[in-house]
């Protein structure tokens, strides 16, 4: 199924996220997100992907950062995941203007939601190399961020085999740049998370490899994190491989993981081969040659 969503929405439906869309979205387990462009100007729609994390109440931002084969990265051993709170924050888009020239934004941290992100971030450290950093500000924000860093140490005390460390995010961001490959869960909330998960995609390659997942107790929303890039519309340019990576995260998600797999050797190794790649990893080809390069090998590994 295919719904309409993002910024071609509003001048159609008048909205950027039209009713029919949603309901198809709760007939569903999961979705595919493309990349969409929200508008800046005050009084436009809020963000369609923000709109679609309150309603389906996805709680958890999942953005993995490794390096690839033939993709220029910070070290040859960056395999780190961050986890960012979703649903509050200052990402919640409740601002206001409280007279002329003099604006508000609510930054919203619960006991509650925090706690939630920390388990689930636990939980997957468990999975990985039982090492969690948890990002925050909490010698400035001492409430807020008080609250947020709190929580993860209260949820840690179950999980005495996971190694924590503990990083303003200023910290947070430089080593990131210095050590990359130290990492293997981040947590954080939602500013933080969206600022650092991109400064890891950079760390690896660009936006252009860079996939995300957006997890509830009933839903998963996956998504390729770079921007809707309008001046390449139509021009065949731009690089697959974030999209066909969170193809990927939902096939996994749906508990398809031999497909996942497949598609992840597949992608590796067309990427390894370095023949077919697209302008910014140094290549000539179209974002169809890509795509197809990795289907065909999907076909040939099976």
């Amino acid at each position: 199924m295919k719904g309409d969503a993002g910024f071609d929405s509003i001048r159609k439906f008048g909205t950027n996220l039209p009713e029919k869309t949603v309901e198809m979205m709760k007939r569903t387990s999961a979705c595919l997100k493309g990349p969409m462009t929200t508008p800046e100007e005050p009084g436009t729609p809020r963000s369609a992907a923000v709109t679609m994390r309150s309603l389906f109440n996805l709680y958890a931002n999942v953005r993995p950062a490794r390096t690839l084969p033939n993709v220029t990265a910070l070290n040859p051993g960056i395999d780190l995941i961050v986890v960012r709170e979703n649903t509050e924050g200052l990402y919640s888009g409740k601002e206001f203007e409280v007279t002329p020239g003099v604006g508000v934004a609510m930054k919203i941290i619960t006991r509650a939601a925090s706690e939630r992100i920390a388990k689930f971030a636990l939980d997957l450290a468990m999975k990985r190399r039982k090492k969690l950093a948890f990002v925050h500000k909490a010698n400035i924000l001492k409430i807020t961020d008080g609250i947020f860093k709190q929580s993860v140490l209260e949820i840690a005390k179950d999980y005495p085999d996971v190694e924590l460390e503990d990083l303003h995010i200023d910290a947070a961001a430089m080593q990131l740049i210095r050590r990359p490959e130290s990492f293997d869960v981040m947590v954080t909330m939602n500013l933080y998370g969206d600022i650092l998960s991109d400064e890891a995609a950079a760390a690896v390659g660009g936006l252009g490899v860079a996939a995300g997942a957006n997890i509830g107790e009933t839903y998963g929303m996956f998504e390729p994190v770079h921007g809707s890039a309008p001046k390449y519309t139509g021009q065949n340019k731009v690089n697959p491989v974030a999209t066909i990576e969170a193809a990927r995260m939902m096939l996994d998600y749906l508990g398809e993981s031999k497909a996942a797999n497949l598609v992840e050797k597949a992608t590796t190794s067309v990427l390894k081969e370095g023949n077919v790649l697209t302008y910014d990893l140094g290549g000539k080809a179209r974002t169809s040659d890509v795509g197809k390069a990795i289907a065909e090998k999907v076909v040939s590994l099976k």
